[in-house]
Formats: C-alpha cells, sequence, structure tokens
C-alpha cells in the first residue's frame, strides 16, 4: 500500500465511503477527515451496532487507529462532544486517539441561524441542512472565522462578542432570531476546556507520521458532483470534497497521495435539490430506496434514487485521479430481475459520454441506458469475486472497462464483513 490512501465519494454523497474506511482503517496508523462539518455523515455497521459519524473520522471504530479532524472541516463543538460521549459509550479510546486540528473554524449559534435565514429566502432551494457550514466556510474566507486555537487566547471573548453582535445586526434586520452574547461565550469556553486535550497542530503531526512511515487514511466527506468547483454549482456543498480539498484540508502534499478508492453504489442517489440525470420517479426508484435504505444519515430524509450512471463515474475518476473504486450495494441491485446502468447522454439529439455541470446541459440531457441482468439470488456470504453469479460479474466487468478503472471493493451486504477485495 502506498503512505496516504484517499477515499472519495464519486456523485452525490452516501456512496458507502465509511465502508471503504473501515476496511483501511485495519491496516492504518492514522485515519484523517479533510472537509465538511456535521452536515456530512459515516454509517458503519460493527457487531450489528450501527454507528453514524458526523465528524470523527469512522477509522476510530478499530481500535488502534489515530483519527485527526483536520483543518478543512467546519466543526460544531456540541455535536463533536456529543459524538465523543457516544463513542466512549460503545468503549471507544477516544481521549487516546482523538486529535482536533487548532486551525479547523467553529461553527457558532449564528452560522445556523443564518443558514436557515438565507435558505428560506432562496428562490431556489439548495437543500442544505441548516447546519450552518455554508456561512461557517463564508467567514472562513472573508478571514473573520475564529479557528478552534483561537478559543484559547486571552482575545477570545472580544473576538467572540463582536462577531456574535455584527451577525445579530444582519439577522435582527432580516426578522430572524438573533443570538444571546453572554450565554453563547459561556457555553463556547465550556465547549473549548472539554475539547482542549485533543487540540493540536495537525499538519506537523500528520507529516511526522509520514516520516516515521505510519500509514495514513483520509476520508473525504460528501462528494465529487457536490463540490464547490467540480459539482452541479450552485447545488453543491460548500467546501471541495474532491482530491485538491483533501490536501487543502490536511496540509498533505500531493506526492504524498498513493491510491484514490471511489466509491460509488450499484446504483445512484441524491439528496437535496439540483440536477440528477438518472433520476426514476417511479415504482422502480421507490423500491430502490427501499432496498437500499436510502435516506439521509443526518437529516433523515429519502434519497432521490436512480440508475448507475457511468458517464458522470468517468468525469469523478478524472477529477480526482481514481485508481480503485469500490463497489457498494451490489446485493441490493441484484434483487431486480433487470437493471440498467446509463451509458451515454442524449443532450439535444446528440449523443455523448462526455460529462459537465453545466445546470442547462444536465438537465435537458436524457439518459441513453444499458440493461444488465439480476437476480443475483443472496450473495452476502460470498467471500471471493468467483463465488458471485456470473450475471454479477458481467456487471462489474462492464464498468470496469467503460471506465478503466479496477473495482477493488465489493459490498455485498450491510455488515462490515459483507465485502470481497479483489
Amino acid at each position: 500500500m502506498s503512505k496516504c490512501s484517499v477515499v472519495l465519494g464519486c456523485f452525490y454523497g452516501d456512496e458507502g465511503k465509511g465502508r471503504t474506511t473501515d476496511y483501511l482503517a485495519q491496516f492504518a496508523d492514522v485515519s484523517v477527515r479533510a472537509t465538511g462539518g456535521n452536515n456530512a455523515g459515516h454509517t458503519i455497521v460493527v457487531n450489528g451496532v450501527k454507528f453514524a459519524m458526523r465528524l470523527i473520522p469512522s477509522g476510530i471504530l478499530s481500535g488502534k487507529t489515530i483519527s485527526v479532524i483536520g483543518n478543512g472541516v467546519v466543526l460544531n463543538p456540541a455535536v463533536l462532544l456529543g459524538e465523543i460521549e457516544m463513542l466512549k459509550s460503545h468503549g471507544i479510546e477516544v481521549d487516546k486517539f482523538l486529535k482536533i486540528s487548532d486551525k479547523a473554524h467553529v461553527i457558532f449559534p449564528y452560522h445556523s441561524n443564518l443558514d436557515v435565514m438565507l435558505e428560506n429566502r432562496r428562490a431556489n432551494k439548495i437543500g442544505t441542512t441548516k447546519n450552518g457550514i455554508g456561512p461557517a466556510y463564508c467567514d472562513k474566507y472573508e478571514r473573520c472565522g475564529i479557528r478552534m486555537g483561537d478559543m484559547y487566547k486571552a482575545n477570545f471573548e472580544a473576538v467572540l462578542e463582536h462577531q456574535i453582535k455584527t451577525k445579530n445586526e444582519i439577522l435582527a434586520a432580516a426578522g430572524e432570531p438573533t443570538v444571546d452574547v453572554e450565554e453563547t461565550i459561556k457555553t463556547y469556553k465550556e465547549y473549548a476546556a472539554k475539547l482542549e486535550p485533543y487540540v493540536c497542530d495537525t499538519v506537523n503531526l500528520l507529516h511526522k507520521y509520514l516520516k516515521e512511515d505510519k500509514f495514513v487514511v483520509v476520508e473525504g466527506a460528501q462528494a465529487t458532483l457536490l463540490d464547490i468547483d467540480f459539482g452541479s454549482y450552485p447545488y453543491v456543498t460548500s467546501s471541495n470534497p474532491t482530491i485538491g480539498g483533501i490536501l487543502t484540508g490536511t496540509g498533505l502534499a500531493a506526492r504524498d497521495i498513493g491510491d484514490v478508492y471511489g466509491a460509488i453504489k450499484a446504483y445512484s442517489s441524491r439528496v437535496g435539490e439540483g440536477p440528477y440525470v438518472t433520476e426514476l420517479f417511479d415504482a422502480v426508484g421507490d423500491r430502490i430506496r427501499d432496498l437500499g435504505h436510502e435516506y439521509g444519515t443526518v437529516t433523515g430524509r429519502p434519497r432521490r434514487c436512480g440508475w448507475l450512471d457511468l458517464v458522470a463515474l468517468k468525469y469523478a475518476i478524472d477529477v480526482n485521479g481514481v485508481n480503485y473504486i469500490n463497489l457498494n450495494h451490489l446485493d441490493t441491485i441484484g434483487k431486480f430481475d433487470t437493471f440498467k446502468a446509463c451509458v451515454a447522454y442524449d443532450v439535444n439529439g446528440v449523443e455523448t459520454q462526455d460529462f459537465t455541470t453545466d445546470e442547462d446541459f444536465l438537465t435537458s440531457a436524457k439518459p441513453v441506458y444499458k440493461e444488465f441482468k439480476g437476480d443475483f439470488g443472496d450473495i452476502s456470504g460470498c467471500k471471493t469475486y468467483e463465488e458471485l453469479p456470473a450475471q454479477a460479474r458481467e456487471y462489474i466487468e462492464f464498468i470496469e472497462e467503460y471506465t478503466g478503472t479496477m473495482i477493488k471493493l465489493i459490498g455485498t451486504g450491510a455488515d462490515r464483513e459483507n465485502m470481497i477485495v479483489r
């Protein structure tokens, strides 16, 4: 293995990145979260227990992996502390393994209030989780954000008070709820005290680990088509969940990155608004949702479902430099007698295999499908590729041929043990 592997989502999130990370964590010394906030989640089932991880890298579930929240994350202390307590209740040694970047920006109550205000006033809704993620990133780039390390400086109270009053002016002018200054300062000082043992300079720490030949896994949040630059803008997240965000969200260098795993499902899904070429609006889409339990980890919202889009997948592979694919929910798609995958777009009568995130292009694109045989039977017990039925292998090999990329990990069921490694 390379000294640093990356796990990314290839579509709109919820592809099963946590499972890939969980697999790699058995070899990893360090697991890192690079971008996003508590608007994203990884769900992993371990020994029948479901863990919904929003901020802490899911690698911590290995019981031996140092888990780093990188500088590219925007962090809600209340959510993080709740997650810490949840993990401790299951016997996870969080105090031993968790590290938090002193450069990670902090989410405050006024960020959430602003998020609600802005989303409610949009003519075209984005579908934000209203957790304050976007406004926190806005403050970061407007250079008035407060970072984890700032909470331990002598001027923290004065800086936070100024920010609260400034944001309250905006909220009050819009007729929105404001934030109590004294209560917020008191609460966040308490948060800071509880989190201080975990806070450090993670950039230097990660490079120290690499020099010690430790194996690092970086797990992405959200996915390629939600990237602020390379996704279906404006229906995207507020950060770069593609390979570039991995570098700027951790301080790692391009030379440090080896293998890049792209997580996909054997079908596709999306939460929130925006164009989605292969979306199904019929009973088939409903059945995919029910069979795949497609409801948001963070919001509980039902996901929009459709067939796998190979045109978009090639784009994600190119943007991220993906060299291995993790294909999840093969068991789910195998419950259909037949199923489809999109192999091209028909755009105003012209067929193309080139993907672009232009909204007009995507809304006018009609999927061109190839049909496959399903009815795989129960494949959850398959331990080798050769044990899979012929029609499942045919689907896998077509994806590999179309994308030019090997499918290395194959999810055959819900538990962490239900995976074939090729």
